[in-house]
């Protein structure tokens, strides 16, 4: 959400951080909005204090016993008591207008952030790890995954395309690398563990910027609430309309949650496999910040997310996505790509992202700096800490033998029993 005060100020540069993300300028139409809002609330204070200054005016008239300048009066406040509801009204429909017009814009690129149109226009931070080296032919997790559990043609009849039937070995794995993602998380990182809601309700959604303009990729139930796309939703609404004291921040919050994605904006992508399903788990990171603390904290976020690849032993690389791949609610977003034998490729694992003050201003979430009467509005930050379906797509290809097994990564043997491989059913 943004402050049509910062509009106001300086529209031009408004403008042109919009046309960084190839969106065309819309200060023209909003500051017209607010010039016509603004008109109107000064009609009404204007009327209003004419209506308090004739009331005075009625009653000095009729102490003078003048009752002909009273009826005058009297007439002329009737006249406005039917004006000011109608001006009230014009303004709450302008007010609702304008809000509405302002959650439909996405938030502004921070100046280091490329510009590009898409994916391609992406900027390389850095490399970690050597893809490995096979000396037999590579399969895909699509091939690697089912001897050792992953169901496709079962999910699919039970629930339909992206549903995904998960048993065994696989089912195991799946366990142990959320589990460890978890552990890392609020072990090594300090991150707080939460139980969220998988329900929420739209205030929610919009808070973080899901609504309204992405609701075709999101699950409605019949009584009106979401199931969460991602704990993200749920996380960051923890400080919904709250003042926070300075001192208690940051706040880092993790949850495990299975997410929900209707995937309605991605027909046609990754229709094999598990690597875009309607159903997956993932262990999310959300940080609440003061403005000062974001910079640090977003380069933090992305280093822990870097932590997990790191100790699964996994090749990545770090990604800047340019201002036409970013989400709507980011400023700025680093995304970590996995490197995937069978497809050749490195494909998106986790994304980081700092939202600088748009969330928090469509959630009212402020703090309160020492020492201040007045409050300023939080910034906030999101990241997957472990998308679970992705990185268990990752260990299968990366960790793949020439007989069909799978290597378990030493990190995860603990959460397997000590198993350091996983053989496929005979």
């Amino acid at each position: 959400m943004h402050d049509i005060r910062l509009i106001r100020d300086d529209p031009a540069a408004f403008d042109a951080a919009l046309a960084r993300r190839g969106v065309e300028s819309q200060s023209a139409a909003l500051l017209a909005l607010d010039g016509r809002r603004r008109q109107t609330i000064a009609e009404a204070q204007a009327a209003q204090a004419r209506r308090n200054e004739l009331s005075k005016a009625i009653g000095q008239a009729k102490a003078r016993k003048d009752e002909a300048s009273a009826a005058d009066l009297m007439a002329e406040v009737a006249v406005l008591k039917e004006r000011l509801p109608a001006l009230e009204a014009n303004e709450q429909s302008l007010e609702a207008t304008l809000d509405t017009a302002l959650a439909a814009i996405p938030n502004l690129p921070l100046p280091d952030v490329p510009k590009g149109a898409d994916e391609n226009d992406n900027e390389l931070v850095h490399e970690r790890g050597r893809p490995p080296v096979f000396d037999f032919t590579i399969r895909e997790h699509d091939a690697i995954g089912p001897p050792l559990g992953l169901d496709f043609e079962t999910g699919v009849a039970i629930a339909g395309t992206r549903f995904t039937l998960v048993r065994g070995h696989a089912a195991r794995l799946n366990r142990a690398l959320g589990q460890f993602g978890l552990d890392v998380l609020t072990r090594d990182h300090g991150y707080e563990e939460v139980v969220p809601p998988l329900l929420v309700r739209d205030a929610a959604m919009f808070g973080t910027g899901q609504l309204p303009k992405f609701e075709e990729d999101l699950f409605k139930t019949t009584d009106g609430r979401y199931l969460i796309p991602t704990s993200e939703v749920s996380l960051t609404n923890i400080v919904r309309e709250k003042i926070l004291a300075a001192a208690d921040l940051p706040l880092r919050f993790t949850a495990l949650t299975p997410c929900f994605r209707s995937e309605a904006g991605a027909a046609g992508r990754d229709t094999r496999g598990f690597i875009r399903q309607h159903q997956f788990e993932k262990a999310e990171m959300v940080s609440i910040v003061t403005p000062d603390q974001s910079e640090a904290e977003h380069e933090r976020m992305t280093a822990v997310a870097e932590d997990v690849l790191t100790r699964l032993e996994l090749p990545f690389r770090r990604m800047k996505l340019c201002t036409g791949d970013m989400g709507f609610s980011a400023a700025r977003t680093y995304d970590l790509e996995v490197w995937l034998p069978g497809q050749d490729r490195y494909r998106e694992i986790s994304s980081c992202s700092t939202c600088t003050d748009f969330q928090a201003r469509r959630m009212n979430a402020r703090y309160r700096p020492e020492g201040e009467k007045g409050t300023r509005f939080v910034h906030t930050l999101n990241g997957s800490g472990l998308v679970v379906g992705r990185m268990l797509v990752a260990v299968l290809e990366n960790y793949q033998q020439a007989d069909g097994s799978v290597a378990v990564p030493t990190v995860l043997q603990p959460y397997l029993g000590g198993l350091n491989r996983l053989e496929p059913r005979g």
